[in-house]
């Protein structure tokens, strides 16, 4: 079987990688899907598409899914009522979906699709959001990410482009 798990990955840290262990566990195949693939260069979506791509190839190098896993972006089109044949038009065929985003569910169950609900993993502590908290404030955000990211991130100056997008006018 073949299973879908999309998120932003802003980035990919190693809650996402908890979890794909854990769908490992149920299924042969994993097509990864970068949600808003459009958006970059923002205090919520500061890594392009491509970027999270690289994150997750590195990520996935370093454990046994590299050869489970299809890594593939996909643009919002702002349709709610269309987004799942949208979305089944643009990558490798599934047959489940693991997600805990309401909307996701909801547009998932209503085309009969079956969803799961994947495990959260230490939530409080592996978000997308505490994390880029980190960068921001030079904590220690290196750690909760897979060594890959972390090499990558810094390799591409990840963390002087957040600081830079999260600053408004009134900055100093």
């Amino acid at each position: 079987m073949r299973a879908l798990y999309i998120g932003r990955f802003q980035p990919y840290h190693l809650g996402h990688q908890a979890v794909l262990e854990k769908i490992a566990l149920e299924v042969e195949e994993i097509v990864i899907v970068i949600g808003s693939a459009q958006e970059s260069h923002t205090p919520e979506n500061p890594f392009t598409g491509g970027e999270r791509m690289e994150m997750i190839y590195g990520a996935l190098s370093e454990c046994s899914l590299q050869d489970r896993c299809y890594v593939t972006p996909l643009q919002d089109i702002q349709r709610n009522s269309v987004w799942v044949s949208h979305l089944q038009s643009m990558v490798p065929s599934f047959e489940a979906v693991y997600s805990n985003n309401p909307l996701v569910v909801q547009l998932i169950s209503e085309a009969g699709i079956e969803i799961r609900n994947p495990p959260m993993y230490q939530r409080e502590l592996f978000s997308g959001t505490a994390i880029r908290k980190l960068m921001t404030e030079n904590g220690d955000w290196k750690k909760l990410v897979p060594d890959a990211v972390a090499a990558f991130i810094e390799d591409t100056g990840g963390v002087e482009r957040l600081i830079s997008v999260s600053k408004n006018d009134s900055s100093e």
